[in-house]
């Protein structure tokens, strides 16, 4: 068994390097198998999602080689496109394998979305859109089908916002006869730059980052080198670190403009910020002020900031109340920070915070990728030590918190051993 060990910390200072996005990643490796050459993709993250998307791509036939973020993706020798589905379930954007191979293969097989596990996630508005273009979905016990002599284009309007189908619907139809147009399409950076790579490969893509997308099928898509947006996710931790600890941290190799819903909120809270062009630099030293949050999609306040400005409005005198409309059961580290000794009630997709109450360390689980941040930065302010197993949650999306963290000055390291037999850790039932 693995887990975290955080200790009180000092205000963290210093600077932090912000890899390439996850999710942006995750959808530029499937969109590299549309390709008739090779793709050459840098700047991607060394995480555990990342295995398996490598994972999934060998085992029908694209050859990857590359290291340290830098990979050449050769998809001409895909011979399948049976996705075993204990690959898939491993993670939730396995989906985007549909998007980008039935155009070419005319039949995926595929299990169903696994990943965080705060949540289902639905795939309803993914089907819909391919449905549209011309494909049959048979959906069986562990996995679905779907199938398309052939994709003709189509005008979709998707019932909700959703980043994946979006992209999943865009990586279909760029192959797609005709021409297709998304309404209510996600505004996400990762849509805007998955069609960005997409477009240099030979597509014809319009409106990404705006509520429309138009696309005009081409005949085929060759090889290209690009590289992901920053990660604004794990940009916007360690933002929310400098106001937990009350210091002052500068994040370099971001984009500001992706970070400014979640900087706009932070302000609210009590937060000073600075911005270069591919740079920003926030103190926490002032006073934290209570808030009251309402996720929503991109531009909006985001749901993947949430459980991390949980931690931050512990600080806080006064109620917040945080509202998820976006994923109202993501509220799994309330429990958890309950046992650290926060005054904290979760109820119907609303978190309501009360006045600061000291924290002391305890043993906690992690159950997602932001319930683990969260209780990192809850971490660095409770008395004594906190434990937080589910490391291998935080792995899906950080390469290494614990040197992250410690280059910032924290005091945080990773365990091995037992889990004791009795007491607190056999609480956590991990």
């Amino acid at each position: 068994m693995r887990w975290l060990e955080v200790n009180s910390s000092k205000p963290l200072k210093g600077r932090i390097r912000i890899p390439g996005s996850k999710n942006s990643s995750l959808a530029l490796l499937a969109a590299s198998c549309l390709a008739d050459g090779p793709v050459h993709i840098s700047k991607i993250p060394c995480i555990s999602d990342i295995q398996a998307v490598f994972r999934i791509m060998e085992s029908i036939g694209v050859s990857i080689s590359g290291s340290n973020g830098s990979y050449t993706i050769d998809p001409s020798g895909i011979y399948t496109a049976e996705i075993d589905p204990a690959l898939s379930s491993a993670f939730r954007a396995a989906y985007y394998f549909v998007g980008a191979l039935l155009a070419k293969h005319r039949r995926v097989s595929i299990g169903y979305p696994g990943g965080d596990n705060f949540v289902s996630r639905p795939i309803d508005q993914h089907i819909k859109g391919l449905r549209s273009l011309g494909a049959k979905v048979e959906m069986y016990e562990d996995h679905y089908v779907v199938e398309a002599d052939s994709l003709s284009g189509a005008e979709i309007f998707f019932d909700v916002m959703s980043c994946g189908a979006t992209i999943n619907v865009m990586l279909a139809a760029v192959l797609a006869k005709g021409r297709t147009t998304l309404y209510n399409a996600a505004k996400d950076p990762e849509v805007v730059d998955t069609a960005v790579m997409l477009n240099k490969m030979g597509a014809r893509i319009y409106g990404a980052g705006t509520d429309t997308i138009r696309i005009v099928g081409v005949d085929r898509l060759g090889g290209c080198t690009h590289s992901p947006a920053p990660d604004r996710l794990i940009a916007g931790a360690y933002l929310i670190a400098a106001g937990v600890t009350g210091g002052v941290i500068t994040v370099d190799d971001v984009i500001p403009k992706h970070l400014e819903p979640c900087m706009t909120k932070l302000s609210e809270i009590g937060l000073v910020f600075e911005q270069t062009e591919n740079s920003i630099t926030v103190d926490g030293t002032g006073r934290i002020k209570a808030a009251r949050i309402r996720t929503g999609k991109y531009p909006m306040f985001e749901s993947d900031f949430q459980q991390p400005v949980t931690a931050l409005l512990l600080k806080a005198h006064g109620r917040s109340i945080i509202s998820d409309r976006v994923y109202p059961m993501r509220f799994n580290h309330v429990e958890q920070l309950r046992r650290m000794g926060a005054d904290i009630e979760a109820m119907n997709g609303t978190a309501r915070i009360n006045s600061f109450r000291k924290l002391t360390g305890t043993w906690v689980h992690a159950g997602d990728i932001r319930a683990g941040t969260a209780l990192v930065l809850a971490g660095l302010m409770a008395d004594g030590t906190t434990r937080i197993t589910g490391v291998e949650h935080i792995e899906r999306g950080y390469e290494d918190i614990v040197r992250d963290f410690r280059q910032l000055g924290a005091d945080i390291s990773l365990v091995t051993g037992s889990l004791p037999g009795t007491g607190e850790a056999m609480m956590l039932n991990v």
